[in-house]
């Protein structure tokens, strides 16, 4: 190796270290070990004469591990702990968070007024005696105060030149002239408590020796909670915010054991499934149907048909899926308007759980039809046509042909698409989000559920629509999803590879 080539080694790998200490500081340990475990794959790649042909493939690699086994790994790691909206931050930065929080000193209120010298910007508290800041920094921070004999030597600022320095009067801390004789700075400083006015004002929590917070104000001490992850008094009263704590298999055994947990969830898994199967029944059916027909070769303007036929799948399935949001409309929709006049019905496609999971299900297999009819008219359109002229010499006819030599050529190819298709619409969380929603909702349930709700949907909800915003038990479910579409896959390889083999 040549020195040039150590020297950039060598500065690579200083680059490496430098970064991951740095991430590592920052509290991302995961990250950090995925940074660490991707550098030393680069150096090692690209820095022995023996990985050649490595170099091509590492980059895919490397994209791999960062964009989809690190996710997967924290979301799993996640689902171990009791992280939430109130539970984001570490025990030390929660701490830290409380210890910051202050309370006005009663009767410490004073009247400010914000003139201007020059370039210079000051600050002067009204009162006996009247104090004036020094000039006050661009970046804010602490600011020493001096009385002020007289009147200010410049008019004071009118008030939208106030609010236009809001940002640099929040970030300021004043502290008041030395006093007595020993010269003691006062250690409550003057904070911006409005647009006229500043106070003093004091630690609300004050750390004591054995790690606890106390209350000064009602002298309420609290406490570390490891189990639930906040500072908690002795009457079960907690702080927030709270901070991460590992829970272990708490969410796994909420999702499965709780009566109030593991019916809406079951629930809801139950019908993704069911959601999912007949999803993907209903298009290959229909699919399948359509590239029959349109192989028949005394059908005129079979391109013309096809073509149409086709247009669901190149319109964006957001637009579409809008477009029937709009037609299934109980009292504007053009499908009601039809039904009524015909049967004299309205159905309440959104609000009947039962008519928005088949609103739902139409939909789907209108969006998933025409991929399913070009797949089968490719395969259609590969069987070779003296098998048909055979057949019809036996004198069999269109039913017997899709029996007995349609169906079973094809049925194997298109077996690992059909299992593609089910892991997809597994996870159609567009779908459900902008047609249903999830609703109509499920009663008497602990966390939101909707009867239309899928499991991405329903976890959708946990973390981010929930007033707890649950990111630990979210990410618990999507661990069960990627469980379930994993076992799809692998179904998925097997059937592909068995296809191949009898091929």
């Amino acid at each position: 190796m040549t020195p040039k080539r150590m020297a950039g080694l060598g500065g690579a790998t200083l680059a490496l270290l430098a970064a991951v200490v740095q991430v590592h500081a920052s509290g991302q340990a995961l990250l950090a070990s995925t940074l660490l475990a991707v550098g030393v794959l680069a150096l090692w790649t690209y820095g022995s004469a023996r990985t050649q042909a490595m170099r091509y493939l590492f980059p895919g690699v490397a994209a791999a591990l960062v964009f989809v086994v690190f996710p997967m790994l924290y979301t799993m790691g996640m689902g171990f702990t009791n992280t939430s909206s109130r539970n984001l931050l570490s025990q030390a930065q929660a701490r830290a968070v409380l210890l910051d929080e202050r309370v006005p000193v009663p009767g410490s209120a004073r009247a400010f007024t914000l003139h201007r010298e020059g370039t210079a910007l000051r600050v002067v508290l009204a009162g006996s005696p009247a104090w004036q800041s020094a000039p006050l920094p661009a970046a804010g921070g602490m600011v020493a105060l001096a009385p002020l004999h007289g009147p200010p030597a410049t008019p004071a600022l009118p008030l939208r030149e106030v609010v236009a320095q809001l940002p640099l009067l929040r970030s300021l801390l004043l502290h008041g002239p030395a006093q007595g004789p020993a010269q003691v700075t006062d250690p409550l400083p003057w904070r911006l408590a409005g647009l006229r006015a500043m106070h003093q004002a004091r630690a609300l929590y004050e750390p004591a020796a054995d790690g606890s917070l106390r209350n000064h104000v009602t002298g309420i001490r609290y406490t570390a909670n490891a189990s639930t992850g906040y500072f908690t008094s002795a009457e079960g009263d907690t702080l927030a915010p709270g901070y991460r704590v590992g829970v272990g298999l708490a969410h796994y055994q909420r999702l499965f054991s709780d009566p109030r947990f593991r019916e809406p969830f079951l629930g809801v898994l139950v019908w993704t499934v069911v959601f999912a199967a007949l999803s993907v029944a209903g298009a290959a059916a229909l699919g399948l149907t359509l590239a029959v027909l349109l192989n028949w070769p005394r059908l005129r303007g079979r391109g013309v048909y096809r073509l149409v036929l086709f247009l669901p799948y190149a319109v964006p399935g957001f637009i579409s899926i809008l477009v029937f949001k709009g037609l299934f409309n109980q009292n504007l929709g053009e499908i009601n308007l039809i039904l009524h006049g015909l049967f004299g019905i309205r159905p309440a496609w959104f609000s009947d759980p039962t008519l928005a999971r088949v609103m739902l299900l139409l939909v789907n297999i209108w969006l998933g039809f025409p991929y399913m009819m070009v797949l089968c008219s490719g395969l259609v359109q590969s069987i070779p046509g003296d098998l048909y002229e055979a057949s019809a010499v036996a004198g069999a006819g269109p039913w017997t042909n899709f029996r007995r030599i349609t169906a079973p050529l094809i049925v194997r190819p298109l077996t690992p698409l059909l299992i593609s298709a089910l892991a997809f619409n597994f996870n159609n969380f567009v779908l459900v989000s902008l047609l249903t929603g999830g609703r109509p909702d499920q009663l008497d349930t602990t966390l939101p559920a909707g009867t239309t709700d899928i499991l991405v949907s329903y976890t959708w909800r946990i973390a981010f629509q929930d007033t707890g915003q649950q990111f630990g038990l979210a990410a618990a479910i999507s661990t069960v999803i990627f469980v379930i579409v994993a076992l799809i896959t692998l179904l998925q390889l097997r059937s592909t590879r068995l296809a191949d083999r009898d091929t």
